[in-house]
């Protein structure tokens, strides 16, 4: 491990408290010095398949066109960055009486923050990945740039800052999605809240090594395998289509009033449903989307609409596998999923794409196919 080095930078700055007394700073700072005093922590998994960071990778188009704004000469910067620290910056309080009138929000000081080497900086980037690395490729490297740090060495907090600041951002559903499962502390908004459960389903299935799904959803915490061919939005809309469904398999396990959530519940039916589903189309099962339209996001959401069909019919006693099994060979002889053409459709197989109209089509489809192959 590199040696600390014992530099610091001290700046003026506002110090007041939020949530449960956590400290919070406004201050400025040089742009070329965001990057000497805090780390961008990139979403990864480690070897035990825990979750690490919460930042997405850099965006080097983005980047530059900053740069290329920051280069013309004068230029107004006042975008602040929002950073998490670590206990170990610290603050003096100027000394003197208040000033006539002041409501006490925030107390004024100075702020000492140490500059360590990479890897081991006391700030995390919350807020501002591209612009900061921006400011510190930029000819001016004295831009004051406008800073508030809350301070927390809590990782999940640092991630749920982050969802909450990006959430009306273009910020990439996927690393969204993943993220989710993560933050256990906060009270979400509703629309991030109503993803959650699905995206910690979604998490299991692919963790598991009992499910159908295991290590064949791509993430955006994962490197590059070949493994991977199933995109976590479509796992995703398929378990929260199904709960958000009345009639759908996970309806009856949703929270209620009174109740949470069983997800306990939840992913039994999904394990049983998926892998019936793996081994009535073995051949089809685990292949590239580009040689298995079954493992394409449409095939994945027009199945799990019949998921929900199939488990409508069922009575509660009987939703074991051979059950859901043979309910699933009564449309196999019908489907195209990796040759010829789908009849009902006047399709062929790789002629299917992610679209809406092709979704729903697909789905019709196959509801119709069973509720044809049901009634003989």
């Amino acid at each position: 491990m590199a040696t600390k080095t014992k530099q610091e930078i001290v700046v003026r700055a506002l110090h007041t408290t939020q949530a449960d007394g956590l400290d919070v700073y406004a201050f400025f700072i040089k742009g070329s010095d965001i990057v000497r005093v805090a780390d961008i922590s990139r979403v990864e998994r480690d070897d035990s398949d825990v979750l690490k960071g919460f930042q997405r990778p850099e965006i080097r188009s983005h980047v530059k066109g900053i740069v290329d704004y920051l280069n013309q000469g004068s230029v107004l910067f006042p975008n602040s960055i929002i950073l998490a620290m670590s206990p170990e910056v610290r603050f003096a309080a100027s000394r003197g009486s208040k000033p006539t009138g002041d409501e006490g929000i925030s107390q004024s000081g100075t702020l000492t923050i140490p500059v360590y080497a990479q890897g081991q900086r006391v700030a995390w980037i919350v807020d501002g990945q591209q612009r900061s690395l921006a400011l510190a490729q930029a000819v001016n490297k004295s831009i004051p740039v406008p800073v508030v740090g809350f301070v927390s060495d809590s990782l999940e907090i640092q991630r749920e800052q982050f969802i909450l600041v990006n959430k009306a951002k273009p910020l990439p559903m996927r690393l969204i999605n993943e993220l989710l499962p993560e933050t256990r502390g906060i009270l979400l908004p509703r629309e991030l809240a109503t993803r959650k459960i699905p995206s910690e389903i979604c998490n299991l299935l692919n963790r598991d090594p009992n499910s159908p799904f295991h290590k064949l959803i791509k993430r955006v915490s994962d490197k590059a395998t070949r493994s991977a061919v199933i995109t976590d939005t479509a796992v995703i809309a398929v378990i929260r289509n199904s709960m958000n469904n009345p009639l759908g398999a996970l309806a009856q396990y949703k929270a209620t009033g009174r109740d949470g959530a069983d997800v306990e519940a939840m992913y039994q039916i999904l394990l049983t449903y998926w892998s019936a589903v793996r081994d009535v189309f073995p051949e089809a099962w685990g292949k590239d989307p580009r040689q298995s339209r079954l493992m394409h996001s449409a095939g994945i959401e027009a199945m799990g609409v019949l998921m929900d069909r199939i488990y409508a019919r069922l009575p509660g006693s009987n939703e074991d596998y051979r059950t859901v099994r043979k309910e699933l060979e009564k449309v196999a002889p019908d489907c195209r999923w990796t040759k010829g053409v789908w009849e009902a459709l006047g399709m062929p197989w790789n002629e299917i794409q992610s679209t809406t109209r092709d979704i729903k089509r697909l789905q019709d489809t196959l509801v119709r196919m069973y509720a044809s192959a049901s009634n003989r």
